[in-house]
């Protein structure tokens, strides 16, 4: 396995139930970490890596430990630049640290998430050129799209059925194979590794758009004066209506592929239209939901210089502390314009991984002053149970982003 994140471990771990099981990652804390029994991103428990430990699964990041594999998968990020250009560098990287090692007959199967053709355009004649062995002769590729859901503990790796292909019929049907012997939920074989592709991009593209949608309403019923969420609980009655809810859109998955497709579609020719308007939407709407605070404030006669302003929440998901490409992040940007002081809590999030990647802080406890207002940015369980009044002047405002606190504290919500 190289990558050794919230893709990589768990399908690890789920591997060595069965097949000795080799981890690759280029970062010595995070295989060190693992290899005490630790899984800081959460994915795995500590007693379901220890056991995988225990029967043998090892992680690594010297090259010769993994040169006697004959099955890679690669699960690393693949990002967007400053622009929304997709960065295949770390595809690129993994390619080249795969055709150091693998043998003839080999298989290596990708996970990241792409566009159609860059398995075959971009990744497996890397792996050619570095190893100097000839795809569909010598060694052999395919494409898994990675179905991870961070932080959902019923949709396991094991419990979500597995898209899979081959760069041949037989190899296709061997890599479903190996992937079935281990996937609970069951396999789909696809025709081809740019059908599978494409099968994973448009999974959040589809997702993005819906949400794009519902935060369109949110915008519009806001100044209609009706409530968006109970637009949403009366329409949800019908049996075929798709419930989808407003917010930040964020994380590695759904704020990411509608990019790679838009690119992907743009080099055919074809400028998309509703894809790129979805992403407009749901990028804006961290700016958006800073915005309508500052209004909420003023309506209430609260002095907006200088105030102290609260964020409930950093991580991109609720009970997850996953920062990757946060939108609460936005909502720190915006506000600060403000000349605001803002307090960011998070009992999830890692301070020095947000410090490092974001340059601001974050705490896990609750702070000690009062706030002249508060937005609830995500809904980890800690925030049900937490007297948000307690952490508010007597005069404040509560934006309540995901709908989840009570309506009597709220002053404005999505």
């Amino acid at each position: 396995m190289i990558g050794l994140g919230y893709v990589g471990l768990p399908l690890a771990r789920l591997f060595s139930t069965k097949y000795e099981t080799v981890g690759f990652d280029r970062y010595q804390a995070r295989v060190d970490a693992l290899m005490a029994g630790h899984d800081a991103t959460l994915e795995v428990s500590d007693e379901l890596l220890q056991a995988a430990l225990a029967r043998g699964f090892r992680c690594t990041t010297k090259l010769e430990d993994i040169k006697d594999c004959n099955f890679y998968v690669v699960a690393v990020p693949t990002p967007v630049d400053a622009d929304n250009n997709p960065d295949l560098l770390p595809l690129v990287q993994a390619s080249e640290t795969v055709g150091r090692v693998i043998g003839k007959g080999d298989v290596v199967v990708y996970e990241s998430t792409v566009y159609p053709g860059v398995t075959e355009e971009s990744c497996l004649p890397v792996i050619e050129r570095v190893s100097g062995l000839k795809l569909n002769v010598d060694f052999y590729g395919g494409y898994s799209p990675e179905r991870i859901n961070p932080g959902d503990k019923q949709h396991t790796v094991e419990n979500i059925r597995k898209v899979t292909s081959g760069s041949t019929p037989e190899i296709g049907k061997y890599i479903n194979d190996v992937y079935a012997s281990v996937i609970a939920a069951g396999t789909h074989l696809a025709p081809t590794i740019k059908v599978a592709e494409a099968s994973k991009v448009i999974e959040n593209s589809q997702r993005d758009i819906n949400i794009a949608f519902v935060n369109e309403l949110s915008k519009i019923f806001a100044r209609m004066g009706i409530d968006t969420l109970d637009v949403l609980e009366a329409a949800g009655t019908k049996w075929n209506f798709l419930p989808f809810r407003p917010g930040l859109v964020g994380g590695h998955c759904i704020g990411v592929d509608p990019y790679y497709l838009a690119q992907c579609a743009q080099r055919y020719g074809y400028h998309p239209e509703i894809i790129l308007a979805g992403r407009r939407m749901n990028d804006g709407m961290g700016a958006y939901i800073a915005t309508e605070t500052i209004k909420l404030m003023l309506k209430k006669g609260i002095q907006v210089l200088g105030s102290d302003i609260l964020i409930l929440g950093f991580t991109f998901k609720e009970n997850c502390p996953d920062v990757r490409n946060t939108k609460v992040f936005d909502i720190y940007k915006a506000l600060r314009e403000y000349n605001l002081a803002i307090t960011i809590y998070d009992p999830w999030a890692n301070p020095d991984s947000v410090r490092r990647e974001y340059g601001i802080e974050v705490v896990n406890t609750p702070p000690a002053r009062r706030f002249d207002a508060a937005i609830a940015a995500v809904a980890h369980r800690e925030f049900t149970a937490l007297d948000i009044l307690s952490l508010l002047k007597d005069k404040h405002v509560v934006f309540d982003v995901k709908g989840t606190l009570d309506r009597k504290l709220v002053d404005g919500r999505l």
